[in-house]
């Protein structure tokens, strides 16, 4: 890997079942956190890492991710006429000038690393990001793709950010192996999907930020379907182990899980607090609701 990440990919084909019936028109992307939808704050993320291209894998029925990025020509209109500048620059620059939304469709579900492959036109034969938008990562510095892409940029290698869990909870994630941590990253010797808490390598899990070298499709497009019959990112990356440097890389931030219910609302309610015209007024609110 020579080159710094131009180019972001976004999975977001998925029914987001946990969340229904709410999902049944509102995809999991778009849930608010506060007045923002949970995919907006991964472009964001990707945007200040350096991505002007984002490629958001989704399916044939999911339009609100595609319209939200859209122009939307008869809202701006009448945001304009009414003299509403603030709100229109909200619409207007969803994305700022000179950063493209590619939209490619996954036409069955057949795994996470079945649509991070479903991009590989789109971004050809460089080194790229993948964001999962339910893990919301917030951090007050550099985001958590900035920090990666830095060291990425630095070691010339491929760089999955980590976390540690419980070690009951392992069954929940890919877990790795790694050599001695120097400062925030370590090298991959060895990554598991899911294992029980019995045999896992460590309590070192997989969270939804990857950069990886183009070298990922080659090894994708060869995979047997791994658990569940899909398509595995995990057991792509354990076989590009065998032939490239991989870094688990601990990120500076605190990450929400907001593909589960108390994720979501855990966010809403940090988000809240720390808002810069709601922070008093919601803590108040839940002061009072605690109070009862």
């Amino acid at each position: 890997m020579t080159q710094r990440i131009r180019k972001a990919v976004f999975p977001v084909a998925g029914l987001g079942t946990r969340f229904l019936p709410a999902t049944k028109t509102v995809p999991k992307e778009m849930m608010p956190i506060i007045d923002r939808p949970l995919i907006q704050y991964a472009v964001d993320e990707a945007i200040e890492a350096g991505c002007d291209t984002l490629i958001f894998v989704t399916n044939r029925y999911k339009h609100a991710v595609a319209d939200y990025f859209d122009k939307a020509y008869e809202l701006e209109h009448k945001l304009e006429r009414s003299g509403k500048k603030a709100q229109l620059d909200l619409v207007r620059y969803v994305l700022p000038e000179g950063v493209r939304a590619v939209f490619v469709t996954q036409a069955e579900a057949l795994g996470l690393g079945h649509a991070v492959l479903c991009a590989k036109p789109v971004v050809g034969d460089e080194p790229f990001a993948v964001l999962l938008p339910d893990d919301l990562i917030w951090n007050r510095d550099n985001g958590a793709l900035k920090q990666m892409a830095d060291a990425a940029e630095a070691s010339k290698a491929s760089v999955i950010a980590v976390e540690d869990v419980p070690r009951e909870k392992t069954g929940s994630y890919g877990i790795v192996a790694t050599d001695a941590f120097a400062h925030r990253e370590a090298r991959i010797r060895a990554i598991v999907e899911k294992p029980d808490p019995a045999v896992a390598p460590s309590n070192l899990a997989v969270v939804g930020r990857y950069i990886l070298n183009p070298g990922i499709f080659r090894l994708l497009e060869t995979l047997p379907p791994g658990a569940g019959g899909e398509i595995q990112l995990t057991d792509a990356i354990a076989a590009l182990l065998a032939e490239d440097a991989v870094l688990a890389y601990r990120f500076e931030g605190k990450r929400f899980d907001c593909g589960t219910h108390i994720g979501l609302i855990e966010a809403i309610v940090e988000f809240a607090l720390t808002h810069d015209n709601l922070g008093e007024a919601a803590r108040t609110i839940m002061q009072k609701a605690l109070d009862r």
